[in-house]
């Protein structure tokens, strides 16, 4: 398999693993510890495939949008690890052979902190691909169309917006920021409902990181004719 089509099936593979790592009551804890381990390990494997990238963090001018791109995923290589290491003190099943803790409060917040922290992160760090991948799927849908286009923008429009329907409907907010100290699941809910609106949220924070990697990208623009 080519190294590209590698990369895409890893990206993929991390972007399911996240959303099926948040309704982690619904699914049960066993479950969830054994698909965060996988979601590290796909971790590490994404960078190694981009170890290119890793070794020129310190080359080259900074534009807008390496500057941000490049924050974004500083913090969200904190947020796994984070997760990771609360994640092992926590676990009642594969890491339970490790001594007790005596700040499991401590870790627990930790544990929550960094998996929105992360999702929201990883969502936004989509989005800057996001034109990439699209450029790449329209070259196996032949002819551009405007029709298209038009209906896949305005999918983009209405899921960005229930997108913020279901942020305010979970709390997402109230986790980003601690306001709760524990989250909250509804145990009769079928769990694609409870996935299928965080797939929403994602899609809201893809569509925030679309069009700020545009205003960055543009700005970049802007300041290189500048100088020119």
């Amino acid at each position: 398999m080519k190294r590209s089509n590698v990369k895409i099936v890893v990206d993929a593979a991390m972007t399911l693993a996240l959303l099926l790592l948040m309704p982690y009551e619904l699914i049960g804890t066993l479950p969830h510890e054994i698909i965060g381990t996988v979601m590290l390990l796909l971790f590490v494997v994404h960078h190694i495939l981009n170890r290119k990238w890793t070794a020129g963090i310190f080359r080259g001018r900074y534009t807008a949008m390496r500057s941000v791109q490049t924050a974004v995923i500083l913090l969200m290589f904190v947020c796994l690890l984070g997760s990771g290491v609360s994640g092992v003190l926590l676990s009642k099943h594969l890491y339970k052979a490790l001594p007790d803790v005596p700040f499991s409060s401590l870790s627990r917040r930790v544990h929550m902190l960094c998996a929105y922290w992360g999702f929201t992160l990883m969502s936004l760090h989509l989005g800057f691909h996001w034109r990439r991948m699209v450029t790449a799927a329209g070259k196996h849908l032949g002819a551009k169309s405007r029709i298209r286009t038009i209906a896949v923008r305005a999918m983009g429009v209405c899921i960005a917006l229930y997108g913020c329907y279901a942020f305010v409907k979970r709390g997402v907010g109230d986790y980003l920021f601690l306001r709760t100290a524990f989250a909250f699941f509804d145990h009769s809910e079928p769990v694609i409902f409870f996935i299928l609106d965080y797939m929403a949220v994602m899609g809201t924070f893809v569509f925030l990181g679309y069009y700020l990697s545009r205003v960055l990208m543009k700005l970049d623009q802007n300041n290189t004719t500048g100088r020119n």
